[in-house]
Protein backbone atom coordinates (compact mmCIF):
# COMPACT_ATOMS: atom_id res chain seq x y z
CA UNK A 1 0.00 0.00 0.00
CA UNK A 2 1.46 3.44 -1.11
CA UNK A 3 -0.10 5.22 1.55
CA UNK A 4 -1.96 5.82 4.97
CA UNK A 5 -4.10 8.50 5.63
CA UNK A 6 -4.89 9.23 9.66
CA UNK A 7 -7.25 11.83 9.82
CA UNK A 8 -8.44 12.70 13.56
CA UNK A 9 -11.80 14.05 14.04
CA UNK A 10 -13.77 15.82 16.33
CA UNK A 11 -17.16 17.49 15.66
CA UNK A 12 -16.78 17.94 11.54
CA UNK A 13 -19.97 15.87 10.14
CA UNK A 14 -19.91 18.56 7.76
CA UNK A 15 -16.50 18.74 6.29
CA UNK A 16 -16.09 14.73 6.18
CA UNK A 17 -18.17 13.91 3.04
CA UNK A 18 -16.54 16.53 1.41
CA UNK A 19 -12.72 16.14 2.14
CA UNK A 20 -13.04 12.15 1.35
CA UNK A 21 -14.49 12.61 -1.89
CA UNK A 22 -11.64 14.98 -2.70
CA UNK A 23 -9.58 12.81 -1.33
CA UNK A 24 -10.79 10.05 -3.67
CA UNK A 25 -10.31 12.35 -6.62
CA UNK A 26 -7.05 12.55 -6.13
CA UNK A 27 -5.81 9.45 -5.11
CA UNK A 28 -7.49 7.98 -8.43
CA UNK A 29 -5.98 10.81 -10.85
CA UNK A 30 -2.25 9.78 -8.73
CA UNK A 31 -3.25 5.84 -8.95
CA UNK A 32 -2.31 5.74 -5.39
CA UNK A 33 -3.24 2.70 -3.16
CA UNK A 34 -4.22 3.96 0.15
CA UNK A 35 -6.49 3.97 3.33
CA UNK A 36 -8.10 6.50 5.18
CA UNK A 37 -8.25 5.70 8.79
CA UNK A 38 -10.61 8.51 10.50
CA UNK A 39 -10.08 8.31 14.03
CA UNK A 40 -13.38 9.68 16.04
CA UNK A 41 -12.14 11.82 19.16
CA UNK A 42 -15.29 11.53 20.56
CA UNK A 43 -17.46 13.55 19.04
CA UNK A 44 -20.74 14.51 20.13
CA UNK A 45 -21.94 15.54 16.28
CA UNK A 46 -23.07 12.65 13.92
CA UNK A 47 -18.71 12.34 12.61
CA UNK A 48 -18.86 8.86 13.06
CA UNK A 49 -22.41 8.13 11.77
CA UNK A 50 -20.98 9.65 8.39
CA UNK A 51 -17.72 7.86 8.86
CA UNK A 52 -19.60 5.00 8.52
CA UNK A 53 -21.66 6.19 5.58
CA UNK A 54 -18.30 6.95 3.79
CA UNK A 55 -17.06 3.46 4.29
CA UNK A 56 -19.90 1.97 2.01
CA UNK A 57 -18.88 4.20 -0.51
CA UNK A 58 -15.14 4.26 -0.08
CA UNK A 59 -13.87 0.38 -0.08
CA UNK A 60 -10.68 2.60 1.70
CA UNK A 61 -12.16 4.41 4.59
CA UNK A 62 -11.21 2.71 8.11
CA UNK A 63 -12.66 3.87 11.37
CA UNK A 64 -11.53 4.05 15.04
CA UNK A 65 -14.23 5.85 17.63
CA UNK A 66 -13.24 6.69 21.20
CA UNK A 67 -15.44 6.30 23.83
CA UNK A 68 -14.78 10.36 24.61
CA UNK A 69 -12.64 13.11 23.53
CA UNK A 70 -9.41 12.32 24.72
CA UNK A 71 -7.23 15.11 22.46
CA UNK A 72 -5.21 15.02 19.01
CA UNK A 73 -1.90 12.95 20.31
CA UNK A 74 -3.84 9.86 21.49
CA UNK A 75 -5.70 10.35 18.03
CA UNK A 76 -2.61 10.24 15.89
CA UNK A 77 -1.04 7.53 18.41
CA UNK A 78 -4.10 5.31 17.42
CA UNK A 79 -4.03 5.81 14.01
CA UNK A 80 0.36 5.47 13.82
CA UNK A 81 -0.84 2.08 15.49
CA UNK A 82 -3.12 1.44 12.70
CA UNK A 83 -1.34 2.52 9.24
CA UNK A 84 -0.26 -0.26 7.06
CA UNK A 85 0.95 2.46 4.16
CA UNK A 86 4.86 3.10 2.98
CA UNK A 87 4.05 6.70 3.59
CA UNK A 88 1.92 7.93 6.35
CA UNK A 89 0.10 11.62 5.77
CA UNK A 90 -1.64 13.32 8.56
CA UNK A 91 -4.19 15.99 7.99
CA UNK A 92 -6.91 17.83 9.37
CA UNK A 93 -10.65 17.21 9.09
CA UNK A 94 -11.80 20.93 8.97
CA UNK A 95 -11.15 20.75 4.94
CA UNK A 96 -8.56 23.97 5.91
CA UNK A 97 -5.92 20.92 4.71
CA UNK A 98 -5.53 20.41 0.80
CA UNK A 99 -5.69 17.00 -0.13
CA UNK A 100 -4.04 18.38 -3.38
CA UNK A 101 -0.74 18.44 -1.64
CA UNK A 102 -0.75 14.54 -1.27
CA UNK A 103 1.11 13.44 -4.34
CA UNK A 104 4.04 16.06 -3.67
CA UNK A 105 4.20 15.23 0.09
CA UNK A 106 4.24 11.49 -1.01
CA UNK A 107 6.95 12.34 -3.71
CA UNK A 108 9.41 14.03 -1.06
CA UNK A 109 9.10 11.14 0.93
CA UNK A 110 9.44 8.18 -1.44
CA UNK A 111 11.67 10.22 -4.39
CA UNK A 112 14.12 12.98 -2.14
CA UNK A 113 14.25 10.28 1.16
CA UNK A 114 13.08 12.49 3.51
CA UNK A 115 12.09 10.79 6.43
CA UNK A 116 9.22 13.73 7.71
CA UNK A 117 7.69 16.40 5.28
CA UNK A 118 6.33 19.27 7.18
CA UNK A 119 3.83 21.82 6.02
CA UNK A 120 4.49 24.94 6.55
CA UNK A 121 1.14 27.37 6.22
CA UNK A 122 3.09 30.14 5.07
CA UNK A 123 -0.46 32.17 4.46
CA UNK A 124 -2.58 31.57 6.89
CA UNK A 125 -6.48 32.22 7.22
CA UNK A 126 -6.99 32.75 10.81
CA UNK A 127 -7.37 35.99 13.24
CA UNK A 128 -4.32 37.70 14.13
CA UNK A 129 -4.90 36.83 17.72
CA UNK A 130 -3.76 33.16 16.45
CA UNK A 131 -1.26 34.15 14.32
CA UNK A 132 0.98 36.23 16.01
CA UNK A 133 1.74 34.10 19.65
CA UNK A 134 1.43 30.69 16.67
CA UNK A 135 4.97 32.56 15.42
CA UNK A 136 6.62 33.22 18.67
CA UNK A 137 5.93 29.65 19.50
CA UNK A 138 7.35 28.45 16.38
CA UNK A 139 10.49 30.42 17.12
CA UNK A 140 10.87 29.36 20.40
CA UNK A 141 10.63 25.35 19.50
CA UNK A 142 12.67 26.40 16.29
CA UNK A 143 15.77 27.78 18.71
CA UNK A 144 14.89 24.94 21.46
CA UNK A 145 15.09 22.28 19.18
CA UNK A 146 17.51 22.80 16.60
CA UNK A 147 15.20 22.20 13.69
CA UNK A 148 14.93 24.23 10.50
CA UNK A 149 10.59 24.08 10.46
CA UNK A 150 8.72 27.31 10.30
CA UNK A 151 5.29 25.32 11.26
CA UNK A 152 6.05 22.83 14.21
CA UNK A 153 1.96 22.73 14.35
CA UNK A 154 0.88 22.30 10.98
CA UNK A 155 -1.77 19.13 10.77
CA UNK A 156 -0.26 18.36 7.09
CA UNK A 157 2.69 16.10 7.75
CA UNK A 158 4.08 12.47 5.80
CA UNK A 159 6.57 10.30 7.38
CA UNK A 160 7.90 6.93 6.35
CA UNK A 161 6.28 4.43 7.80
CA UNK A 162 9.39 3.24 10.06
CA UNK A 163 9.20 6.89 11.41
CA UNK A 164 5.67 6.15 13.09
CA UNK A 165 6.19 3.15 14.29
CA UNK A 166 9.44 4.23 15.96
CA UNK A 167 7.67 7.22 18.35
CA UNK A 168 5.27 7.12 20.80
CA UNK A 169 2.65 10.16 20.68
CA UNK A 170 0.82 10.77 23.92
CA UNK A 171 -0.82 14.25 26.06
CA UNK A 172 -0.47 17.19 23.73
CA UNK A 173 2.99 16.43 21.77
CA UNK A 174 1.69 15.97 18.85
CA UNK A 175 2.87 19.27 18.49
CA UNK A 176 6.73 18.19 18.84
CA UNK A 177 6.62 14.95 16.69
CA UNK A 178 9.81 16.34 14.46
CA UNK A 179 11.45 16.50 17.94
CA UNK A 180 10.62 13.44 18.47
CA UNK A 181 11.28 11.60 15.34
CA UNK A 182 14.76 13.71 15.46
CA UNK A 183 14.98 12.15 19.07
CA UNK A 184 14.59 8.78 17.36
CA UNK A 185 17.12 9.19 15.05
CA UNK A 186 15.36 10.71 12.04
CA UNK A 187 17.03 13.56 10.62
CA UNK A 188 16.47 13.96 7.59
CA UNK A 189 13.43 16.49 8.31
CA UNK A 190 12.12 18.34 5.66
CA UNK A 191 9.18 21.42 4.61
CA UNK A 192 6.89 22.34 2.40
CA UNK A 193 4.92 25.60 2.03
CA UNK A 194 1.38 24.19 1.93
CA UNK A 195 -2.41 25.68 1.11
CA UNK A 196 -4.49 26.77 3.78
CA UNK A 197 -7.70 27.37 3.54
CA UNK A 198 -10.28 29.30 5.36
CA UNK A 199 -12.62 27.19 7.84
CA UNK A 200 -16.04 26.59 6.31
CA UNK A 201 -17.69 24.26 8.53
CA UNK A 202 -17.85 24.92 12.53
CA UNK A 203 -15.21 26.21 14.92
CA UNK A 204 -12.22 25.87 15.80
CA UNK A 205 -11.39 24.00 18.53
CA UNK A 206 -8.28 24.79 20.39
CA UNK A 207 -8.09 27.87 22.24
CA UNK A 208 -6.01 30.52 23.61
CA UNK A 209 -4.84 28.08 26.61
CA UNK A 210 -2.86 25.81 23.76
CA UNK A 211 -0.45 28.38 23.90
CA UNK A 212 0.21 27.85 27.58
CA UNK A 213 -0.09 24.32 27.35
CA UNK A 214 2.39 23.95 24.23
CA UNK A 215 5.21 25.52 26.49
CA UNK A 216 4.56 23.23 29.01
CA UNK A 217 4.87 20.22 26.85
CA UNK A 218 8.20 21.84 24.77
CA UNK A 219 10.04 21.95 28.25
CA UNK A 220 8.54 18.23 28.43
CA UNK A 221 10.02 16.79 25.15
CA UNK A 222 12.98 18.65 25.63
CA UNK A 223 13.83 17.61 29.08
CA UNK A 224 12.74 14.00 28.22
CA UNK A 225 14.95 13.62 24.56
CA UNK A 226 17.88 15.11 26.22
CA UNK A 227 17.69 13.53 30.10
CA UNK A 228 14.65 10.93 29.88
CA UNK A 229 17.47 8.18 30.34
CA UNK A 230 19.86 9.82 32.22
CA UNK A 231 18.06 11.99 34.55
CA UNK A 232 21.22 11.98 37.10
CA UNK A 233 22.98 14.21 34.70
CA UNK A 234 21.03 17.26 34.84
CA UNK A 235 19.79 16.41 38.84
CA UNK A 236 22.89 15.00 40.06
CA UNK A 237 24.84 18.33 38.06
CA UNK A 238 22.73 20.82 39.51
CA UNK A 239 22.59 19.55 43.46
CA UNK A 240 26.86 18.97 43.12
CA UNK A 241 26.97 22.89 41.88
CA UNK A 242 24.35 24.07 44.37
CA UNK A 243 25.84 21.97 47.29
CA UNK A 244 29.27 23.62 46.69
CA UNK A 245 28.74 26.88 46.58
CA UNK A 246 26.56 26.59 49.86
CA UNK A 247 29.51 24.39 51.25
CA UNK A 248 32.10 27.66 49.55
CA UNK A 249 29.73 30.02 51.53
CA UNK A 250 30.37 28.50 54.26
CA UNK A 251 33.48 27.87 54.19
CA UNK A 252 34.14 31.63 54.20
CA UNK A 253 32.24 32.80 56.21
CA UNK A 254 34.24 30.80 58.89
CA UNK A 255 37.65 31.51 57.92
CA UNK A 256 36.23 34.92 57.99
CA UNK A 257 35.25 34.69 61.25
CA UNK A 258 38.48 33.20 62.75
CA UNK A 259 40.90 35.78 61.09
CA UNK A 260 38.73 38.45 62.23
CA UNK A 261 39.40 36.64 65.62
CA UNK A 262 42.58 35.75 65.53
CA UNK A 263 43.19 40.15 64.76
CA UNK A 264 40.96 41.14 68.02
CA UNK A 265 38.38 42.74 65.40
CA UNK A 266 35.00 43.21 66.13
CA UNK A 267 33.05 40.78 64.66
CA UNK A 268 29.51 39.63 63.70
CA UNK A 269 28.27 35.79 64.85
CA UNK A 270 28.25 33.55 61.83
CA UNK A 271 24.32 32.98 62.34
CA UNK A 272 23.80 36.43 61.91
CA UNK A 273 24.82 36.52 58.45
CA UNK A 274 22.18 36.14 55.28
CA UNK A 275 24.74 34.69 53.56
CA UNK A 276 25.06 31.78 56.65
CA UNK A 277 20.98 31.17 55.59
CA UNK A 278 21.71 31.17 51.55
CA UNK A 279 24.87 28.79 52.47
CA UNK A 280 22.18 26.45 54.23
CA UNK A 281 19.51 26.84 51.43
CA UNK A 282 22.04 25.96 48.90
CA UNK A 283 23.33 22.97 50.58
CA UNK A 284 19.91 21.40 51.34
CA UNK A 285 18.52 21.92 47.93
CA UNK A 286 21.82 20.03 46.39
CA UNK A 287 21.27 17.83 49.03
CA UNK A 288 17.66 16.98 47.65
CA UNK A 289 18.52 18.01 44.20
CA UNK A 290 20.92 15.39 43.89
CA UNK A 291 19.07 12.58 45.73
CA UNK A 292 16.13 13.34 43.13
CA UNK A 293 18.70 12.53 40.22
CA UNK A 294 19.56 9.53 42.13
CA UNK A 295 15.90 8.28 42.54
CA UNK A 296 15.58 9.07 39.13
CA UNK A 297 18.35 6.91 38.12
CA UNK A 298 17.30 3.70 40.12
CA UNK A 299 13.61 4.26 39.22
CA UNK A 300 14.92 4.17 35.70
CA UNK A 301 17.35 1.33 35.78
CA UNK A 302 14.08 -0.88 36.79
CA UNK A 303 11.82 0.65 34.11
CA UNK A 304 11.23 -2.78 31.53
CA UNK A 305 12.11 -0.63 28.15
CA UNK A 306 15.15 0.42 29.75
CA UNK A 307 17.30 -1.15 26.90
CA UNK A 308 14.50 -0.67 24.62
CA UNK A 309 16.70 0.96 21.53
CA UNK A 310 15.31 1.68 17.86
CA UNK A 311 17.35 -0.84 15.70
CA UNK A 312 17.26 0.57 12.13
CA UNK A 313 17.88 -3.00 9.98
CA UNK A 314 19.29 -6.11 10.79
CA UNK A 315 21.02 -8.51 8.27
Amino acid sequence: MDISLVIPVYNEEESLGPLMEWIGRVMEENRFSYEAIFVDDGSTDASWEVVLRLKERFPAVRGIRFRRNYGKSPALYCGFDAAEGEVVITMDADLQDSPDEIPELYRMVVGEGYDLVSGWKRKRYDPVGKTWPSKFFNWTARRASGIDLHDFNCGLKAYRRKVVKSIEVYGEMHRFIPILAKQAGFRRIGEKVVQHRARQFGVSKFGWERMIKGYIDLLTVMFMTRFGRRPMYIFGGLGTVMFLIGLVITVWLIAEKLCLQGRGLPLRPVTDQPLFYIALLAVGLGVQTFLAGFIGEMVNRSAPERNRYLVDERL
